[in-house]
């Protein structure tokens, strides 16, 4: 399902791309390039600007919504978060380690035999 969602995440991403490159800016924008004005010649004059506009506020939203709605699903989990060593410290007990770590005075002599 995610991979599902990440796909058309991609499309809706090139969309918005592509329809926010062909709107025209007060420069004349890439609308021009891309079969000379076609766009404004099929929709008419001022309705290709208003088409356009719209195609991008809802490409925009759901572009928006995809990405909020694949972050959720594919967020951390709390089994996917815990440590491995948690784990096994649960699984097993903490072992009581002798209570004299210092050695003896007379265990720590080292006898070389003279």
């Amino acid at each position: 399902m995610i991979v599902f969602l990440i796909v058309m995440h991609t499309i809706v991403s090139i969309l918005l791309i592509s329809v926010v490159l062909m709107q025209a800016s007060q420069g004349g924008g890439l609308s021009g390039t891309f079969g000379g004005q076609a766009a404004s010649s099929i929709l008419g004059g001022q309705s290709a600007g208003n088409v356009l506009s719209k195609i991008t506020t809802w490409l925009a939203i759901i572009f928006i919504g995809l990405a909020i709605f694949i972050s959720i699903l594919s967020g951390p989990t709390t089994e996917l978060n815990s440590s491995l060593v948690k784990k096994a410290s649960e699984n097993n007990p903490i072992q009581q380690q002798p209570q004299n770590l210092i050695p003896d005075q007379e265990e720590s002599v080292l006898d070389l035999g003279e």
